[in-house]
């Protein structure tokens, strides 16, 4: 199973962009998390299929509305990564 890992830069913080994440890849049915990272991007792990991680590749450039998206950064990890991911989940929301 592939295991991308993806950092979304831009307006993507204090705009809803992990929850609009977190609806996106569970609807598509992958499993990983999003989070916020301390130089003010969002980033990304996911396990899917191909056509999965392509279609959340195509959301994230999209963005949620309020958000602005400059780049997206994706960076392929080991199939073997997969194993330790589980639901869709959003960390430090809480």
């Amino acid at each position: 199973m592939p295991v991308r890992h993806y950092i979304v830069k831009g307006r993507v913080q204090g705009v809803g962009f992990r929850w609009f994440v977190h609806r996106e890849a569970a609807a598509i049915g992958l499993r990983g998390w999003v989070r916020n990272t301390d130089s003010g991007h969002v980033e990304v792990l996911a396990a899917g299929d191909e056509e999965q991680l392509l279609e959340l590749a195509a959301a994230l450039k999209q963005g949620s509305r309020g958000s602005r998206v400059d780049a997206v950064v994706v960076d392929e990890r080991p199939a073997s990564e997969a194993a330790t991911l589980e639901a869709f989940q959003i960390e430090g929301a809480w």
